[in-house]
């Protein structure tokens, strides 16, 4: 296995050669858009603005009485730190009480107020730059980003079905990301690149995200120098100097759960906000393992951790960007399996986000969760479930969008495909509905009176390119086409059309002297340590 990325490793795949021009549904999904494959897209936005009320459940009271629980979690049973004597320190230094609890182990409690008042410095909103200028997000408020599924150890496919993940198919699922008009984010660790050395595939993955995304994209966070290699290498891309005035990459940390911060994550957490980059802070919950059966209590324990990883980067730099976090699981009570896309934990991310709303904080939560094995109806429906409680409860970063599949074990190839398509249609959800004049069309019922047809009236031809969404993997035709044209399934469709995105994707143009650099950079770190597979 290679020791450093060379840039002869890491090629495109060939242009294409031109094709004959394509008419029909094709050329006007291409016109709009809309396609799977779609490069040229005229309705693309760096990220959504919310046009739709949230979807607020809890009563004030609820809300109160989750809070007041989540201030006595912190004041009567306090958070567990390890291996992190400075991240105590700085928590003692503003107010919390401290105690030994074994080696490198201490407890530390906080009075009620105390974990959100150094929330106070946190920004409400703020923006993670892209390279590409026309691509940087608002994180915060009524933005919404959407990035696809992140940490799976597998891969599937159809055509190979699962198997551990390889740095190829990471720079794939990136590619597709980045061919996607309904994504707006790189994401992160999009799967897990098994055939590189672990304590060096961080450096290969963030330079993956560099090269074949002009998005913004997530950093290591599996150690506290993979953090720092992350940072340096956006200071490479971006220079130093702007890095330290502008977010160019977040860190996604995971407390663990209940109630313990580990060393790697605090220390990494340190790193990213003493730079001045942002980070999202995520208790990973299973009811009745790691939390609470019952929904307010598993929301009341994460909003206790979370928000102490948010105070950190406060205690670290105040105003560094961070991210209130919320992943609430159920499970199987029968077995003891996780199970995703059910009722009751999309329940507690649309109180999260009133949570985060009361608390001025941006959300991440949620997204398109499924236990299934394949990218079929189960999975679909699951993720539907989840995702409607994320963008209608009002989350501003939403990491699981697309690919989730197998209990967030695999990324699925033709599931990235199915959630992005389904990302579109949520574009015009959220846009919601403008009423005046034009779309009241009066005329359009006028033109031509009752009993007559309006295809060809002057407000159906003004607005039957845009006036509907147009998935670019469903398909609508009649039993008789569609039996007639093979039968294909949407399985199948999203096979055919990840294939074709592939074999026409081209890199966003990357300076040379940049690129040299980071391979130079990824060349020596790699040499300064030897191979390391656990």
């Amino acid at each position: 296995m290679p020791h450093a990325i060379s840039t002869d490793s890491l090629v495109d795949m060939p242009t294409p050669s031109p094709r004959r021009s394509r008419g029909g549904r094709a050329a006007m999904q291409v016109r709009r858009g809309t396609g799977a494959g779609t490069a040229v897209n005229p309705l693309h936005v760096p990220y959504i603005t919310r046009g739709i009320p949230t979807h607020d459940i809890a009563s004030e009271e609820g809300l109160d009485a989750i809070i007041a629980t989540a201030d006595r979690i912190l004041a009567e049973i306090g958070i567990e730190f390890r291996e992190d004597p400075e991240t105590v320190r700085l928590f003692q230094q503003a107010g919390g009480k401290a105690r030994e609890v074994g080696p490198e182990a201490w407890n530390v409690t906080f009075e009620p107020g105390l974990i959100r008042g150094l929330l106070a410095t946190a920004p409400a909103e703020f923006t993670q730059y892209a390279r590409n200028p026309a691509k940087s997000v608002r994180i915060g408020g009524k933005s919404m980003v959407f990035a696809p599924a992140y940490g799976s150890p597998f891969v599937m496919d159809l055509d190979k079905g699962r198997r551990y993940g390889t740095i190829e198919d990471f720079q794939n699922l990136i590619k597709l990301a980045q061919s996607s008009p309904w994504l707006h984010h790189s994401g992160g660790t999009i799967c897990e690149p098994t055939d590189i050395p672990v304590n060096k595939r961080h450096l290969d993955m963030v330079y993956a995200h560099m090269r074949y995304s002009d998005r913004a994209f997530l950093g290591s966070i599996t150690a506290p120098e993979r953090a720092e290699d992350s940072i340096e290498m956006c200071r490479i891309l971006f220079g130093a100097e702007y890095v330290d005035s502008h977010c160019v990459i977040m860190g996604n940390f995971n407390s663990t759960s209940p109630l313990v911060w580990d060393g790697v994550s605090t220390r990494g957490i340190r790193a990213y906000a003493a730079a001045g980059q942002g980070s999202i802070h995520l208790p990973f919950l299973l009811g009745g393992a790691v939390s609470p059966l019952t929904m307010p209590g598993a929301i009341a324990q994460c909003l206790a951790e979370s928000m102490v990883g948010c105070a950190l980067t406060q205690l670290v730099r105040p105003g560094a960007p961070a991210i209130l976090g919320s992943f609430l699981s159920s499970m199987s009570l029968r077995t003891g399996s996780p199970t995703f896309g059910t009722p009751e934990p999309a329940l507690g991310s649309l109180v999260m986000g009133q949570i985060a709303r009361r608390l001025n904080m941006p959300l991440r939560c949620a997204g398109n969760f499924s236990t299934s094995k394949l990218p079929d109806a189960q999975a679909m429906t699951q993720s539907m479930m989840s995702m409607m409680s994320a963008v209608n409860g009002g989350a501003n970063f939403i990491l699981h969008s697309a690919g989730f599949l197998d209990g967030l074990l695999s990324m699925s190839y033709e599931k990235l495909m199915l959630d992005m398509d389904m990302c579109g249609a949520l574009h015009a959800w959220l846009k919601g509905l403008d009423v005046n004049e034009d779309t009241l069309a009066f005329e359009a019922l006028a033109e031509k009176g009752p009993g007559e047809h309006m295809f060809g009236c002057a407000h159906t031809l003004r607005h039957y390119e845009t006036a509907y969404w147009d998935s670019g993997l469903d398909d609508n035709d009649t039993y008789e086409t569609w039996s007639e044209a093979g039968g294909v399934d949407a399985m199948t469709r999203a096979n055919r059309a990840w294939k074709d995105v592939l074999a026409n994707f081209e890199a966003p143009p990357l300076d040379p002297g940049i690129d040299g650099a980071l391979c130079e950079f990824i060349a020596r770190r790699k040499s300064e340590m030897a191979d390391a597979w656990y």
